[in-house]
Parts: structure tokens; C-alpha cells; sequence
């Protein structure tokens, strides 16, 4: 199915969001509360799975929908469509602060794998389904593991990350990374996994246990803050309060 030609445009600094310009019948698929605002034209519906194919029965739509619940991500996805005249606008956004990487697909072989939670929204004919991780290494310690989003199509699709993204392009070179920067990269990149060096740095050298490895020629887009790092680092600094007391007394007596 070839995708809708969609226009858009990125705006904020560190906490972005995209807003794509519709024509009429024009339409962009979403996850599921990802919508900061529509206009007036916009009109919405939510389907199961990702919507790209119309001759799908209930149970194929139902199938391909818990498929993509096994990445992490909803069984639904909502259609938004400009229902008016002329051109209207809708934006997307993330739940949680970072950058848009805007993508065409058709420039990357129509296809691409994405780790979950960073695909954001695409044009309305972009196929959505999972991949599995053939090796149990990678499974296991892959960061995300056994399971991708893979992204078919030739137009637009959006994805979203934390930090500063960078872009590299492979030519035959294998590149090592945290598992959690990894965004997204081309269905030509092989990605397997690698010891952190020997025991005591695997265990001492604050790399984790395992590094991934990127192979091959394409295109792969990496983050220099993972949302689950930042997350960890604010826990840690974060005491516990179990059987401790707000902090707060209200004295009601008078007394001292």
C-alpha cells in the first residue's frame, strides 16, 4: 500500500513535538494518547492493530494488534483523518521529554527496525508489526529484547528519543553501543550483542554486562540519554519512605 504524502513540521528544543498538515482524505496513524492537539477538520478513530491493510477481518486486525502488544506498545492505534476542507493540522507528541526524528522510509530500503516505545507516528499505509530476535543472547540481553517494531512503507514515519540523536552511517563497520541508545536502524544492520570486556569489567566497569554491536551498511540512529537510564539515576537519588511519615504534623490539642 503506498503511504500518504503527508507535510509537517518539528517544533520546541529538548521536549519537541511534530505537527503534520493534512490535505483532505489525508490521513496519519499514532499510538495511542500520543495527540497534543487537532483542528477542526481532524477527525479520529481508533482501530486494532496498525490499520495499514483495509481488507483485513476483525481476527487479522485483532492478531496483528496483540503481536504489537508483545513490543510493549497498545493493540490499537487511531487513525486521524482532515474530514474538512482544506488543509488541517494535527501534533504529536511523546509522555515523557525528548527529540523527533522525522524519517523517510523510502530512503532507507521502505523499511526499518525500532526499539519499543520510540516509534511515535507515521503516514497513513505504514505497515507496523514486530520483530522477533532470532538469537537467545540477544533476547535476553539486548536491552529490549527478543522483540523490535519494524516499520514497512515508503513515507513518513516519526520517532522520538531522549537527548542528543545521532545519526551513523555503516559501510561495512560494526559499531558497539549501550543497548539503550539504540533508536532505530536499517533492516541491512545486523544486531547481535558482545561481553563488556572480562569479568571485572563486565561487572565493575559500569557498562552493564553486555554491550550491542551494529553491523553491516545502513543507517542507525542512536540517543545519548535513554529515558530508562534517567529514570534509574532519579530513583536512586530518590530515599526510601517506606513506614516513614509525610513530614507533616497537624497539632490539634494546644498544647506544646
Amino acid at each position: 500500500m503506498v503511504c500518504h504524502e503527508v507535510d509537517y513540521e518539528v517544533l520546541g528544543d529538548d521536549m519537541q513535538l511534530v505537527e503534520i498538515e493534512l490535505d483532505p482524505g489525508e490521513t496519519v496513524v499514532a499510538e495511542a494518547g500520543a495527540m497534543n492537539y487537532m483542528e477542526q477538520g481532524i477527525t479520529f478513530e481508533t482501530v486494532a492493530g496498525d490499520g495499514s491493510a483495509t481488507n483485513q477481518s476483525f481476527w487479522d486486525k485483532l492478531k496483528a494488534g496483540a503481536s504489537r502488544a508483545l513490543s510493549g506498545t497498545s493493540i490499537f492505534m487511531t487513525h486521524y483523518t482532515n474530514s474538512g476542507q482544506g488543509k488541517q493540522k494535527v501534533a504529536f507528541a511523546s509522555s515523557f521529554p525528548g527529540r523527533v526524528i522525522p524519517v523517510n522510509l523510502a530512503d532507507h530500503g521502505n523499511g526499518m527496525l525500532v526499539q519499543s516505545h520510540s516509534f511515535l507516528c507515521a503516514a497513513k499505509g505504514t505497515k507496523l508489526t514486530v520483530s522477533f530476535q532470532k538469537k537467545l543472547g540477544v533476547g535476553f540481553f539486548g536491552g529490549e529484547g527478543f522483540i523490535l517494531q519494524k516499520l514497512e512503507g515508503d513515507g513518513m514515519v516519526f520517532m522520538h528519543a531522549c537527548g542528543t540523536i545521532v545519526k551513523k552511517e555503516l559501510n561495512g563497520e560494526t559499531l558497539r553501543v549501550d543497548p539503550g541508545c539504540i533508536v532505530a536502524f536499517a533492516p541491512t544492520v545486523t544486531y547481535d550483542i558482545e561481553r563488556a570486556g572480562n569479568l571485572k569489567s563486565m561487572f565493575f566497569g559500569g557498562e552493564g554486562l553486555f554491550l550491542a554491536t551494529l553491523s553491516g551498511h545502513g543507517s542507525v540512529w542512536l540517543q545519548s540519554l535513554p529515558f530508562s537510564r534517567l529514570a534509574d539515576r532519579i530513583a536512586s537519588r530518590i530515599p526510601a519512605r517506606e513506614g516513614k511519615s509525610s513530614g507533616f504534623s497537624f497539632n490539634f490539642g494546644g498544647g506544646d
